[in-house]
């Protein structure tokens, strides 16, 4: 069980084990309001953060990055709710599921391992002389340990786990210690939950300065969702994290690795929604292939302005999905690069993972797609809808032949629920050529005699027809790419809801953009190279 493994190194080492690290040479006492590069501290940039427990999705990549096993986590831990982010802290609670979770986990992990003599290999810096080798253990216990830990064990933690070496002994088998230690590190507290301590700034109650290992902490599962590699361990107990510049040295490094391509592109999953597309098969998974591949293309390989992702005038698609979408076939089962053409689409928006999120009533909501386009894309709060209002039954009209564009519309005219449809129905019947898979449709589903003209608006903004029109008249708008910033901060932080502090912040780096159009690669860098990023401010009791 979680608790048995606590006396080991778990919630009593928390507050020993973060000053064992670069903190407790670095940071010692208290700091003025300035950073290693002299840089001064907008105290009134520093947001709130508090204890963040590992999403099942990091907690499979941390497993896999130490030990080579998919533990598909996901199974036994509790459900990680979406905001639409997987990791907000502030509805992350302790339950005996988590527990038990974490033990089962733990276990069938660490059988795994010690059963199979090639990921043995893989893990231990050593060769076992026999059942009693301590030191082999200890040196598996301090380079491990260190990882998984994401900061450098002290002598007692090590000797403590050294101690599972009499196990070894009475039972004639070195690895018996070893189970034991991984199962012990894979449940500890500073394993499943990211903790940060930090160093008080001198005059600012509440504001704390984050110690070299919990910086490389923050950066790593933001770039790559997984534990610090070893470099960047190196790097933070080093004291080589204090200053902007070392940590914008550090995150692009961080962005060449492999799995920050994967880690970005769940990002925008769970932003836009597609992480849970409903269509499935080799055509869902084709439409998932041909989102990744413009993603990539665009924040990896052309490192291009982040609206180039609604711009894009050709995409990457497979002779099934190219007949789905009515485009040229590549004549190929493999995906490649075809033009748009004269079809109206055009970039992310024109894609079946973003078109087939807005359904409902086994057809096109123009109410949820106009909903994902203002909240998601534009950060706009609409109201949830007055309790009396069944959002579970379709819009209905007098005329029960109605077509659909009547039906909204009648919806639209009551009074407690016209404000808000107004902001969303006409951006979602701009979309409603595009059935819920993404293909084109010339009337609405079932009803050949109610013709879809596909003409939109934004309030405010403008008219638009189709994806193109839409993606045409978004680009235009400053908001966009204030969104955009908004976004990567609440996924960074772990924390949906923003306070002034968090506004400030974000405001900061949209003003690094300039005149010019966001850079994706260069937001990311300008967010952590910012002093407000290795500086935290305590959780209001």
């Amino acid at each position: 069980m979680l608790g048995c493994y606590q006396g080991l190194g778990g919630a009593e080492d928390t507050g020993a084990g973060a000053g064992s690290n670069d903190g407790a040479s670095e940071d010692a006492g208290s700091e003025d309001g300035t950073g290693d590069d002299g840089a001064p501290v907008e105290v009134d940039e520093v947001g709130r953060s508090g204890l963040r427990r590992l999403t099942a999705a990091e907690y499979d990549q941390t497993v896999m990055d130490l030990l080579g096993v998919d533990p598909q986590s996901e199974l036994l831990l509790p459900e990680d709710l979406r905001t639409p982010y997987d990791n907000d802290y502030t509805i992350q609670i302790v339950s005996e599921a988590l527990i038990n979770g974490a033990d089962l986990l733990a276990s069938d992990v660490a059988e795994t391992v010690v059963g199979d003599p090639a990921l043995r290999d893989a893990v231990m810096p050593c060769a076992p002389t026999g059942p009693g080798d301590e030191a082999c253990l200890r040196t598996f216990i301090a380079e491990f340990g260190r990882r998984a830990l994401r900061r450098t064990l002290t002598e007692e933690e090590i000797a403590r786990y050294a101690g599972f070496i009499d196990h070894a002994v009475e039972g004639g088998d070195f690895w018996i210690a070893v189970d034991s230690v991984l199962r012990a590190f894979l449940q500890h507290t500073e394993f499943l939950y990211r903790i940060e301590v930090g160093t008080p700034v001198d005059g600012e109650p509440g504001v704390f300065r984050l110690n070299g290992n919990e910086v490389a902490t923050r950066l790593s599962y933001l770039f790559l969702g997984s534990t610090p590699p070893d470099w960047l361990l190196d790097a933070a107990e080093n004291g080589e994290l204090g200053g902007g510049d070392e940590i914008r040295a550090a995150a692009t490094m961080l962005l060449a690795d492999e799995r920050a391509r994967s880690r970005v592109v769940r990002f925008h999953a769970m932003w836009m929604g597609f992480e849970r597309a409903g269509v499935g098969g080799e055509l869902g998974a084709a439409m998932q292939a041909e989102t990744r591949a413009l993603l990539e293309r665009t924040l990896f390989d052309e490192i291009g302005p982040w609206k180039d992702l609604l711009r894009a005038n050709e995409t990457f698609v497979n002779d099934a999905l190219a007949e789905h979408y009515g485009l040229q076939m590549p004549g190929s089962d493999t995906p490649q690069w075809v033009p748009y053409g004269d079809s109206g689409r055009q970039g992310l928006l024109s894609h079946a993972s973003f078109l087939s999120v807005g359904a409902k009533f086994d057809d096109t909501s123009p109410t949820i797609r106009g909903l994902i386009v203002r909240e998601n894309l534009f950060c706009q709060e609409i109201p949830d809808p007055p309790d009396n209002v069944n959002t579970d039954d379709p819009p209905a009209a007098a005329d029960p032949d109605a077509c659909k564009v009547e039906r909204y519309a009648a919806h639209r005219e009551n009074g407690g629920c016209a404000g808000c449809h107004e902001l969303m129905d006409p951006i979602g019947f701009g979309l409603e050529n595009y059935d819920a898979t993404g293909r084109f449709r010339a009337t609405e589903l079932d009803r050949p005699d109610c013709p879809i003209d596909g003409n939109g608006s934004i309030s405010g903004v403008g008219d638009f027809n189709g994806p193109a029109g839409l993606a045409n008249l978004m680009v235009q708008s400053p908001e966009l790419d204030q969104c955009v910033v908004t976004q990567v901060y609440r996924f960074a932080m772990g924390r949906f809801a923003l306070d002034e502090p968090d506004l400030a912040y974000i405001q900061s780096v949209v003003g690094t953009i300039g005149d010019g159009e966001l850079q994706f690669d260069q937001m990311l860098l300008e967010l952590v190279a910012s002093p407000s990023f290795r500086h935290r401010r305590e959780e209001e009791v």
